[in-house]
């Protein structure tokens, strides 16, 4: 990442493999940080690479993201190393711990080192959501079922990402992996007390430690705790997250066009609602008017306290930028590590 105009709160993508006139004008726009790419936005790593260039011709200190976990959650496949999902390992962590976090080592370095040789400064991963066999939509993105087995392997995945030159997001903040609904149609709501809910959050308060970069909020309502869903919320953000656990690092809130959104306004009213209750960073995705809408929201005067926290978050990048190599023969090992956790997922 280079210096430039100082980084604003949106997250938003992009149309395609190369960049429209629309999309130069909403990444050189004063309200936006940050850009997330999908798998529309690949072909090939060549083409990628000429991307990412190009978006940063655009905006030179633009953050670029996408969502890479491994299993049916990584974006970009061909001409790079699938990577498994992360129940794969926790699956090995049962038979033998140190193997299982050496091959969560390897796996957090590969993951960083090919995403950076196309210019995506950091996957938004890893889950640290417990998975009760309630959530579909965590499923196998969670390392296992126990906290312990999530808070070892999410620390040291988060620790390697580092060590390559990447940042970690751990998410979804307390935790999403105990209700069935799914937060990109709906508002799910838990209800259990707030001891229960301590339990999800240990890895979440492992990793703090740690000091990671960013965390990403549930778009789920927790009842004990706030009406609101933690995305939205003072009280999970300020309170708790930043009060009781210490974080200081960025907040991701999860993507405002999301159905776990919905529920609290119009896009104008929900990025308001995320800035006011502490988030740094606001996923506005495949919704370019939306994009938009909170663009004017932003730049209407919404509260935005996050400025310093993205300043660092881009410091910390550009520090690694000029440390960035690969190794020949730990990629070639990391990825015979990968085929050997895909054959056994």
């Amino acid at each position: 990442m280079s210096p430039g105009l100082p980084p604003g709160p949106l997250l938003v993508d992009v149309e395609g493999t190369t960049l429209t006139e629309a999309d130069r004008e909403l990444l050189a726009d004063a309200t936006v940080g940050g850009a997330i790419l999908f798998s529309r936005n690949f072909s090939s790593p060549e083409q990628l690479s000429a991307l990412t260039a190009e978006m940063r011709a655009a905006r030179p200190n633009l953050l670029i993201v996408a969502d890479y976990e491994g299993g049916r959650v990584q974006r970009f496949r061909d001409g790079l190393t699938p990577i498994p999902p992360m129940r794969a390992l926790g699956r090995a962590y049962r038979d033998d711990p140190a193997a299982a976090r050496d091959a969560t080592r390897e796996l957090a370095w590969l993951v960083a080192t090919e995403l950076r040789g196309v210019g995506v400064d950091m996957p938004l991963s890893p889950v640290a959501d417990l998975d009760y066999g309630v959530s579909a939509v965590i499923g196998s993105r969670a390392f296992g079922d126990t906290a312990d087995i999530v808070t070892d392997l999410t620390a040291v995945f988060a620790q390697s990402l580092a060590d390559a030159g990447s940042a970690a997001t751990a998410k979804h903040f307390p935790g999403h992996g105990h209700v069935a609904a799914d937060s990109h149609h709906e508002l799910p709501v838990d209800e259990r007390p707030l001891a229960a809910l301590e339990k999800d959050w240990t890895p979440f308060a492992r990793l703090v430690e740690q000091d990671i970069a960013s965390v990403m909020m549930a778009h789920v309502r927790y009842t004990a705790v706030d009406e609101r869903p933690a995305s939205l919320s003072r009280v999970w953000i300020e309170d708790i997250l930043r009060g009781r656990l210490g974080f200081a690092g960025c907040v991701f809130c999860d993507d405002l066009s999301m159905g776990g959104a919905a529920a609290l306004g119009d896009y104008a009213e929900r990025t308001r609602l995320a800035l006011t209750a502490g988030c740094d960073y606001l996923p506005v995705c495949n919704d370019r008017d939306a994009a938009l809408v909170a663009r004017d929201a932003v730049a209407e005067g919404a509260a935005d306290r996050g400025r310093a926290r993205r300043e660092a978050l881009a410091r910390r990048l550009r520090a690694a930028d000029t440390v960035f190599e690969t190794d020949p023969t730990r990629l070639a090992a990391a990825r015979e590590t990968a085929a050997r956790l895909m054959g056994a997922a």
